[in-house]
């Protein structure tokens, strides 16, 4: 991060000073009347100004919530900014401007991005915030919430070019849709960088949709189906031809019948074709010989 550029403003407890003011203005009331009765216009107007400067002094009250930053100029100057919370007063001529700390979360969009292969996507993502240096984040931007909106979109439209939708079987290849902890944390720190400048600090971003657009979804689908089946039958295969193994190795070990190669053959021939195929096997019984 940035090096942090707000720093604590001057201000004192609000509530003896509410109470001391309240107590100099009934003075200056109290006063002000005996002057009237007593018809002393220097009094009058002195004891008016003295009420008048005490209302005017009550202007610099003002209250921090907890996990709110008020932040305090004077006349366009930064003049500090004060987190603790409760009732404070400071120079009633200071603008205070609020500001929340509190930690948010936002939605993107649905984005419709290309990936890596061109194949057109729509991908959303949360991101999960707070601001964490005021003055950047009032000073350095024009609006600090509209700038982590936007530049959270445009991090997550980079990110999703970077990589492909799916990794289609590589172990070793990222992927938007296998990946899903190493993409979150790139997208949080490709984040952080663009928002680094507006005071604000990325806790968590993660992808919150992500599918093929509408127009190639039928076409993946397929394309997923058919990778899922390929996958599936290489199992399969690979199951039946240890299943054939170990049964021939059987038949030898016990010596229940001996098999020529061309017996061999077509055993193994048999026992694939019941063993791989996706419906049920019709067998034939052989009564008439050995074979």
């Amino acid at each position: 991060m940035a090096p942090i550029l707000e720093r604590p403003a001057r201000s004192l407890p609000g509530v003896p000073m509410l109470l001391l003011l309240l107590a100099a203005v009934g003075v200056a009331i109290w006063r002000f009347v005996l002057a009237v009765q007593a018809a002393d216009p220097l009094f009058i107007v002195g004891w008016l100004l003295a009420g008048v400067f005490g209302f005017v002094l009550l202007i610099g009250l003002f209250m921090v919530e907890p996990n709110q930053a008020r932040v305090l100029t004077l006349f366009g100057a930064y003049r500090g900014t004060e987190r603790r919370p409760g009732l404070r007063f400071a120079n009633p001529f200071y603008a205070k401007r609020g500001i929340s700390l509190r930690v948010r979360n936002f939605e993107t969009g649905h984005l419709k991005v290309n990936d890596q292969e061109g194949n057109p996507i729509e991908i959303a993502a949360v991101v999960v915030w707070k601001v964490v240096d005021s003055y950047e984040a009032v000073f350095h931007v024009d609006d600090y919430e509209n700038f982590v909106h936007v530049q959270s979109e445009a991090a997550l439209r980079n990110l999703a070019t970077r990589y492909a939708y799916d990794s289609h079987g590589a172990e070793d290849e990222k992927s938007l849709r296998g990946s899903t902890a190493d993409i979150a944390e790139q997208l949080r720190h490709e984040i952080r960088d663009r928002l680094e400048q507006a005071g604000v600090d990325v806790l968590e971003a993660r992808i919150s949709h992500l599918a093929y657009a509408p127009e190639i979804a039928q076409a993946m689908l397929q394309r997923q189906q058919a990778s899922a089946i390929i996958a599936a039958r290489q199992k399969i295969v690979d199951g039946a031809v240890g299943m054939v193994e170990m049964a021939l190795a059987r038949l030898e070990e016990q010596n229940i019948v001996q098999l020529d190669a061309e017996r061999r053959a077509a055993m193994v021939s048999n026992l694939l074709v019941v063993l791989c195929s996706d419906r049920a096997t019709t067998p034939v019984v052989n009564t008439g010989s050995l074979y």
